[in-house]
């Protein structure tokens, strides 16, 4: 597998003093056991343990103490026991919450250990009659793991230079043309690193229709086991596993839903169980254009999944994508502000973090700002548009409310900076960014 920039977390995190054991977190299939594996290899001594196997999960049930728990794993994996750096990796430990509570002893008396865990949240979340899951509070700390980025992407495909440049925000205007064109074709396959893997051998678009299919699969097979004892949530999830890809970057109603019989309640319930996994975020809007960002949770939220090229598969959009120099003109402009989101995502360590867009709070307005994020203590605007600054209204009612004078805007062309003015007279600072640095904004904006 390629390299993802998680490996530096990772790194950060062995190296902190007051280490706690490191619970990874992310949708299944984005990669998590495939980092901790490569990560590995920095260790002397490597135990691995797979709660979905009854052997490895057994050694938990019985109610060892630390030392004793640790000789078994050592002598499960039939290692011998010695004084180098060793990783141990608990993963599906939603299986176990013996195992889930035994953490908080690995961090009081075992800190020479470093244990990392991670799982699925959907058997926690829904089957929770069976087994309740509940993390040592301060005893573990977390790091989410999302779908490649477009920097990652860029070095699984070889493009290593570029990467670099990439990372640094240095992109040289001549390769505008060429980066875009890569980004368009990390838009059409998105980040899930099994298709960006496959993708980066045969270079074949078409050949990652199995993958597709068999993530998808998966997801809802993961609701046909999880929620066996709940048919109704079963249903309700299963709805939204069908419907909900059709809504994506797009307000929802939870009142019948994709043209379902389902009352608002029940559904809204079901939305965020599904949340909790990782496969979609609820994003709420927020009429402030100051700190801190809240989004309202009385008013209609916009339903982004994790990863647009699922999008792109389920809705039926590859052919639409293919070759298109504009992914901004793709279904009416979702496609480009559904991957803006994603790469917003990628510059967010904070498990905690939620993105947000604006609405005019004003009876009867339709103004809405595509995205909303806090650079030093302001709330900055986000547009995914092309076009004439002329046409950016929403915007310029944002910014005429602001207490600053910065706004952004992605685009298809390469880095430009415009001094705009409002109908009442304010003048702003409208950064023109390209769709490949929606991940770069702290390296490329200085508020004003």
């Amino acid at each position: 597998m390629f390299y993802r920039n998680a490996l530096i977390d990772l790194r950060n995190w062995a190296k902190k003093e007051t280490r706690k054991p490191l619970v990874l977190r992310g949708a299944r299939q984005v990669g998590k056991t495939t980092l901790v594996d490569e990560f590995a290899k920095e260790f002397d001594v490597y135990l691995k343990l797979n709660l979905e196997k009854e052997n490895d999960r057994a050694i938990f049930e019985q109610n060892l103490d630390t030392n004793n728990l640790l000789t078994a794993i050592y002598l499960l994996r039939n290692q011998p026991k010695n004084d180098g750096r060793t990783l141990i990796f608990i993963d599906e430990i939603q299986n176990s919450p013996k195992a889930v509570e035994q953490l908080r002893y690995f961090y009081e008396e075992a800190p020479h250990i470093y244990v990392i865990a991670a799982g699925s949240l959907l058997e926690s979340l829904v089957n929770h009659k069976k087994k309740k899951i509940e993390f040592p509070v301060g005893r573990v700390e977390y790091l989410p793991i999302r779908p490649c980025s477009f920097n990652e992407f860029l070095g699984a495909i070889g493009e290593t230079q570029l990467q670099q440049a990439h990372f640094e925000a240095r992109i040289p205007e001549v390769l505008h043309g060429k980066v875009m064109g890569l980004f368009n074709t990390y838009t059409l396959i998105g980040g899930m690193p099994e298709a960006v893997n496959e993708f980066s051998k045969k270079q074949d678009i078409v050949a990652l229709q199995s993958i597709y299919e068999s993530l998808l699969t998966g997801y809802r097979d993961d609701v046909e086991k999880y929620a066996e004892d709940n048919q109704i949530l079963q249903n309700l999830l299963r709805h939204i596993l069908q419907s909900g890809w059709g809504y994506a970057a797009q307000r929802i109603t939870f009142e019948r839903f994709g043209n379902s019989g389902y009352r608002s309640r029940e559904m809204g319930e079901a939305f965020r169980t599904l949340e909790k996994t990782m496969l979609m975020e609820l994003v709420y809007p927020t009429t402030s254009t100051m700190i801190p960002i809240i989004g309202e949770k009385s008013r209609s939220p916009k339903l982004l999944w994790l990863d647009t090229g699922l999008v792109n598969y389920s809705v039926g959009l590859q052919n639409e994508l293919f070759g298109m120099k504009d992914i901004s003109s793709a279904w009416r402009g979702l496609v480009a502000e559904h991957i803006v989101g994603q790469e917003l995502l990628t510059a967010e360590k904070r498990f905690s973090y939620k993105r947000s867009f604006w609405v005019r709070d004003a009876a009867g307005s339709s103004a809405e700002v595509d995205y909303v994020i806090q650079l030093s203590d302001k709330v900055i605007p986000i547009e995914v548009k092309s076009g004439n600054n002329a046409k950016l209204k929403s915007l310029h009612q944002f910014m005429e409310k602001a207490p600053h004078r910065t706004a952004i805007r992605f685009w298809t062309n390469p880095v430009s900076v415009d001094i705009v003015t409002t109908p009442t007279g304010k003048e702003f600072t409208l950064h023109n960014l390209p769709f490949y640095y929606a991940s770069k904004i702290a390296n490329l904006v200085k508020v004003e």
